[in-house]
């Protein structure tokens, strides 16, 4: 694995891609449309005003396979251009209102955290993926819950009670396939490079 370190710091999947500019665009452009395709995927929360998407997986992944600018930019562009008007949140949405929202201003945050964590090692081991998943997950909830009350008129535990309860398990799920799917994937990479 040391023949994949680049001046002391450890790559991103991203990383071994080859390219410079054009293949960041594209990995951005990528990683943003990717999330929107997963934001189709929903499932309605009984007693929620927020439906559980795909485009949380979606924007943890990009952001541990991008790193942290990557991933951070790739998060800010699917903002972006669903804030001016491209229905590409949940169920075809656009715009930036709603009580979603927040989650969504979570994704860029959550994932330059995510991305500085793999860029350290955080996505190579089962363990090691699953608390950097954890993490980006509990920065999603600090921008979704206050977004949520704001939005609803909620109190804290009732935004709480339907803004992350409801998602725990689903997130367990999401985190537990982040877990095997990362380091299975620097396993194979390491093993092709050694070839």
């Amino acid at each position: 694995m040391s023949s994949l370190s680049f001046a002391g710091k450890r790559p991103v999947l991203a990383d071994l891609v080859p390219g410079s500019l054009v293949r960041d665009i594209a990995l951005v452009a990528g990683g943003a449309v990717l999330t929107g395709a997963a934001a189709q995927l929903t499932i309605p929360v009984p007693g929620s005003p927020v439906p559980m998407t795909g485009q949380t997986f979606a924007a943890l992944l990009v952001g541990a396979s991008l790193g942290m600018s990557r991933g951070a930019a790739s998060m800010l562009v699917y903002l972006l251009v669903g804030a001016v008007g491209v229905p590409w949140f949940q169920h075809g949405t656009a715009g930036l209102s709603g009580a979603s929202a927040g989650y969504i201003v979570g994704f860029v945050f959550a994932g330059a955290l995510v991305g500085a964590l793999a860029g350290r090692g955080g996505d190579r081991t089962p363990v090691r993926t699953a608390g950097t998943m954890v993490l980006g997950n509990v920065v999603i909830y600090a921008f979704g819950v206050p977004w949520l009350m704001a939005s609803t008129g909620f109190d804290l535990s009732t935004a709480f009670a339907k803004g992350v309860t409801p998602f725990l398990v689903g997130d367990a799920i999401k985190i537990v396939v982040a877990a095997g799917l990362l380091p299975l994937t620097w396993k194979l990479v390491s093993g092709r490079n050694q070839d």
